[in-house]
């Protein structure tokens, strides 16, 4: 089982460092002590690559562009060191494989490696190649945070936490020097930064500034922990009971927003793994559809929208084996969630200036809260 196998395996010559996406392993063979964590940042690097240049990353995608795979490694290691790592100098060296180009590249035997070095991997800002042109200049920020939480019988929060990522999409002309600034920057602990950021700025003013790379990249990555009071946006009212003597049990379950400001939470998923002596489920939901599997005891509600006016519920009957004592314990429920232009910790984007360029650039932010692993005990 992929969650039983460690990250880092020892063996009497080497180190085994493995990451698991995508339902592959990604392993990196190493001889000599390293820090394991640089390495397993590699490999990530490694598989986001490789999504963003055949649009998904599966076994399948891999060995069908097996020549391009092993030239893109080629360029990102050397000797055994990371070397280039950004995309979009990697697409300079080697060009994403097209249907043409395969097509071009097996009749004439020729390859996806570019002709020309990438002009940025001489300068001083090895992410971004020279001479960058676009009619429209836009920079487009994505504030994506997920939340876990662990919600107990009572309601109230065992622990919360919150991981965010400033993912930016940048199409500049020339060299662009940008600032971006925040309402509350001393929310963010934990954070990890893209190359760019001047590290000394943000030390002593807590603004990020950089020179973007050309394109897609994640600005940042941090964490608020549970001591900033992290606020849980939704809640789940539970009567869920089985009776010692009888074969029948009571299930009831609704979901509400708590503290959304006012915004819609959509994309609500319910699931919850039954206990073993459970038969079948006889529910009605107020709203979307249900499934309860009978082998794997898996009960799923795609739930939807949350009307606060009128909270989806899911009520209805449990029938149990006969003749088995009542489950030790009760089901946890497990919650997915979106809620669109609201960062859950308060996180708010104060100004984004541009410096070093004449134009006037269209800037866009978006804000985004998710679930990551939400779970109320019963």
């Amino acid at each position: 089982e992929a969650e039983n196998v460690p990250p880092v395996i020892p063996t009497p010559h080497h180190y085994l460092l493995s990451v698991y996406r995508h339902k592959i392993f990604f392993v990196a063979v190493i001889q000599s002590e390293v820090p394991p964590l640089f390495v397993i940042e590699f490999l990530h690097r490694v598989v986001d690559t490789f999504q963003d240049y055949f649009g998904v990353c599966s076994e399948v995608m891999i060995k069908d562009n097996v020549v391009v795979v092993y030239e893109v490694l080629e360029e990102m290691l050397d000797n055994g060191f990371p070397l280039a790592t950004e995309s979009n100098i990697l697409k300079e060296l080697i060009k994403p494989p097209t249907i043409l180009r395969t097509v071009v590249n097996t009749i004439t035997g020729s390859t996806n490696v570019g002709d020309q070095l990438p002009t940025g991997q001489l300068s001083v800002v090895p992410w971004r190649r020279t001479g960058v042109k676009y009619t429209n200049n836009e920079a487009y920020f994505d504030v994506i945070e997920e939340i876990d939480a662990i919600i107990d019988k009572s309601g109230s929060t065992i622990t919360a936490e919150i991981q965010g990522v400033i993912d930016a999409c940048v199409k500049l002309t020339g060299m662009p020097d940008l600032t971006l600034s925040f309402m509350n920057p001393r929310l963010l602990d934990d954070v990890s930064f893209h190359p760019c950021v001047r590290f000394k700025r943000w030390e002593s003013e807590r603004i990020l500034s950089f020179i973007p790379p050309d394109g897609n990249f994640r600005l940042l990555s941090y964490h608020v922990s549970a001591q900033n009071l992290v606020a849980i946006p939704v809640y789940i009212k539970h009567n869920i009971s089985f009776r010692d003597s009888s074969s029948l049990g009571r299930f009831e379950i609704t979901v509400g927003p708590k503290q959304t400001m006012g915004k819609t939470v959509e994309g609500v998923m319910v699931t919850s793994q039954m206990p073993k002596g459970v038969l079948n489920m006889t529910l009605t939901p107020s709203q979307g559809t249900h499934i309860f599997d009978p082998v794997t005891k898996l009960l799923s509600w795609d739930v939807g929208k949350i009307n606060p006016q009128k909270l989806p519920s899911l009520k209805g009957s449990v029938s149990l084996q006969a003749g088995t004592s009542k489950p030790d314990e009760n089901p946890t429920i497990n919650l997915q969630f979106k809620i669109q232009q609201l960062a859950i910790s308060g996180l708010k984007v104060n100004r984004l200036d541009m410096y070093g360029e004449k134009y006037k650039p269209f800037k866009g932010i978006k804000y985004m809260t998710k679930a990551g692993k939400f779970q109320v005990r019963t």
